[in-house]
């Protein structure tokens, strides 16, 4: 996937899409393991219904990690982001298919890079926005 180009990059242009696979509960168990994080409403759909929920549900930065993924493809480098925010605005469930977007909504030249303001999102298969935000990105205009 080719990320944005600092010579053609424009205004209302799309960023390269990332679909995920869909999230599972073993995609859950993992990433509890690998980010520390074994909260019990992302593992056990018992605790997850007892507390007002219909099941277990995913962590929040498990879609921004995606989202970081996505940005440094379009960026092209992990450097190239400078600035990466957001907010979560509905659960991501199992079974969801997550899908990074974003499009470009400002670009400015500093020095040796364009600078490429995004409004970014994840949505699922019905596209429906789990997490929304926005993000920086410097690209090297040599």
């Amino acid at each position: 996937m080719a990320g944005l180009d600092a010579k053609t990059v424009q205004v209302g242009q799309a960023l390269p899409t990332l679909t995920k696979p869909a999230i599972t509960k073993d995609t859950l168990k993992g990433y509890a393991a690998a980010s520390g994080d074994p909260n019990p409403m992302h593992l056990d759909d018992e605790f997850a219904r007892n507390s007002g929920y219909k099941g277990v549900f995913a962590h929040g930065m498990l879609s921004m990690g995606y989202l970081g993924e996505f940005l440094v493809r379009a960026a092209g480098h992990p450097s190239a982001v400078r600035r990466f925010k957001t907010r979560f605005a509905k659960l991501t469930w199992p079974g969801d298919v997550i899908t990074c977007k974003g499009t470009v909504t400002a670009i400015q030249d500093d020095g040796a890079v364009r600078v490429v303001d995004c409004d970014i999102w994840t949505e699922n298969q019905e596209g429906e926005k789990k997490l929304v935000g926005s993000a920086s990105l410097a690209l090297a205009r040599g």
